[in-house]
């Protein structure tokens, strides 16, 4: 059996975890896979990786002959980079994933700019508010939004995302323009759910707190509490990034600026920080020179 392919298979299984998101990922059978590390360990005479239907776990020779094969892998990949015509290119497919709304308006349209300038590179986008298991689904880079709750991922900061209040210039004139949070219980707030809670910082104190809001309609779907807003049926929270050319073109106005909450980042996580494709770096680059300007959420 190719040395090779031996070595491919055992550092893809401790890179993703299991041996079926490394069959993945290499087009093959787990069972492939597993062959490939059993005849790996029977050539070497030494166990590589404690093998359970839960989990893997390296044993001290498979942890050291894991991080030289890890060099030894990307220091070919170097090699071969370093002499292909025109250089370094990046080739291969990206898969990403990213909440469906915030996917479909701001990383969409990056991947076609990202594909006309990689056309060697073929993309599988995965729009999907839940949250993506990015080992077990063989995806390269997620974005999200907000608090990272995943500690064995790798993050990077691609920008921030404010949240405001906002609601249709013909609602404000027929119910006022709210000055406090307070001023809120006297309007038709438009909720996300379950949420009925809005997040407010104190201009004077710095404090942040959750205030609970109330109104006549109350939606699962950002989107449409987005075309209500629009239609002035109420005051909706919504983040810059659905309602920032609705701010610049007047067809919404923001409200209770003072007491924004605080930014929220917008990040690009990935199982590892080592070796990634270039292809990965590359959309995390153009990724975070896009969302790190602000004119480009189009600000009024």
């Amino acid at each position: 059996m190719d040395t090779f392919k031996q070595i491919s298979a055992f550092v893809n299984v401790v890179t993703r975890g299991s041996l079926s998101a490394a069959a993945r990922s290499e087009g093959v059978t787990p069972a492939i896979i597993g062959r490939r590390l059993d005849a790996l360990e029977a050539r070497l005479g030494v166990k590589l990786l404690l093998r359970t239907t839960r989990r893997l776990t390296l044993t001290f020779e498979g942890q050291a002959f894991f991080e030289d094969c890890q060099k030894i892998i990307n220091d070919l990949a170097n090699a071969e980079a370093a002499v292909s015509l025109g250089g370094v290119r990046a080739s291969g497919q990206l898969r990403l994933s990213a909440p469906s709304g915030f996917g479909r308006r701001h990383v969409a349209p990056l991947v076609g700019d990202f594909m006309q300038v990689n056309p060697e590179v073929t993309v599988h986008l995965d729009l999907s508010d839940r949250l993506v298991d990015l080992l077990n689904e063989n995806i390269d880079c997620a974005i999200r939004i907000g608090e990272l709750t995943d500690s064995s991922l790798v993050s990077v900061r691609l920008g921030e995302m404010r949240r405001m209040v906002v609601a249709s210039p013909a609602y404000l004139v027929a119910h006022g323009v709210p000055r406090t949070p307070g001023d809120l219980a006297s309007h038709n707030c438009l909720s996300l759910g379950q949420q009925r809670g809005w997040v407010f910082r104190d201009p004077g104190t710095g404090q942040v707190d959750t205030l609970k809001v109330g109104g006549r309609f109350e939606c699962n779907d950002g989107a449409v509490l987005h075309e209500w807003a629009l239609a002035g049926r109420g005051l909706a929270w919504r983040s810059l990034w659905e309602v920032g050319q609705d701010l610049q073109e007047g067809r919404l106005s923001s409200v209770l600026d003072a007491w924004q909450a605080p930014p929220m980042g917008i990040y690009a996580v990935f199982p590892q920080r080592r070796h990634l494709p270039l292809r990965v770096r590359l959309f995390i680059d153009l990724l975070k020179d896009t969302y790190g300007r602000a004119s480009y959420w189009e600000l009024p």
